[in-house]
């Protein structure tokens, strides 16, 4: 029997994991592993159950929706299985983690290409034996261009679109092709330090700690749900290219670790926010 995961978001009541778990137990199957989380500010109750069993998510989901608040969020997805397409410009650190963990098999997903607007990582991605698309943008308008990039995705039918240090801002336009799908690394420890040139801002500003920060896109440049993070100590001592140079391990961890939650199904967003289920 296939492992399920079984995914609500609703209101809060008393009494909802014994009516979820009991559909399930209902219908034959068996939970294995099971997380919930009460959102007290807001009244929303959260819950991934990751269980085995022969009934279809075609039966699970509308008995789970017929005993919630009909502003519940139900739904069901299969345990591994995502296809992800990863953009870059010429950095290697972000693509290459990834890279290394494709090939390893431990990052839960199957990179079906990688994208840039250079050539630089090619060499780097088809020694993993991944497809590498080079699209210029020289010459191109920010629409033109995107309109290729999109061209070559749709060519996968991605789960995810990942941006490794893929270091141009994307219309709107873009973004509305693949809502609550894009996840991109900030070399910052989000809110502090958004757009350019984050380590040195960092720099004049004196800070004592440099991170980065794994945050699903939306049109607010920097500012979508935060997903990861994590932090490195820094000193005078630093300037902006060694502490650029510091961050891109943070970079390429807080990254993969993101990816890895999203593939898993353990990050819930409410409003700008996310619950995340480690």
């Amino acid at each position: 029997m296939d492992h399920q995961l079984l995914l609500v978001d609703c209101p809060d009541e008393a009494g909802l994991i014994h009516k979820i778990t009991g559909v399930l137990y209902d219908n034959g199957c068996n939970i294995v592993r099971n997380q919930e989380f009460v959102d007290e500010a807001n009244g929303r109750f959260f819950m991934r159950s990751e269980y085995v069993g022969d009934a279809s998510p075609d039966v699970i989901v509308p008995s789970v929706q017929a005993i919630l608040s009909p502003r519940a969020h139900v739904r069901v997805a299969p345990v591994g299985g995502r296809r992800i397409v990863v953009l870059a410009t010429k950095e290697p650190h972000c693509l290459g983690e990834l890279l290394l963990k494709h090939a390893e098999d431990e990052l839960g997903a199957e990179i079906q290409a990688v994208i840039s607007n250079h050539a630089n990582l090619e060499g780097l991605t088809r020694r993993f034996d991944v497809p590498f698309h080079t699209v210029p943008h020289e010459g191109l308008s920010r629409d033109e261009h995107e309109t290729r990039i999109a061209d070559v995705i749709d060519q996968y039918e991605p789960d995810y679109l990942i941006l490794a240090k893929y270091m141009r801002v994307l219309t709107p336009d873009f973004l509305r092709r693949f809502p609550g799908r894009i996840i991109n690394i900030h070399h910052s420890f989000l809110p502090a330090f958004v757009g350019a040139a984050p380590y040195r801002q960092a720099f004049q500003r004196g800070v004592k700690i440099i991170g980065a920060t794994a945050h699903f896109v939306t049109e607010a440049l920097d500012e979508g749900p935060i997903i990861a993070q994590n932090v490195i100590p820094v000193d005078h001592s630093y300037s902006p290219e060694t502490m650029a140079k510091a961050g891109r391990d943070v970079e390429k961890l807080v990254l993969a670790r993101a990816i890895k939650l999203v593939l898993e199904e353990r990050v819930f967003l409410v409003g700008n926010r996310t619950v995340v289920f480690e």
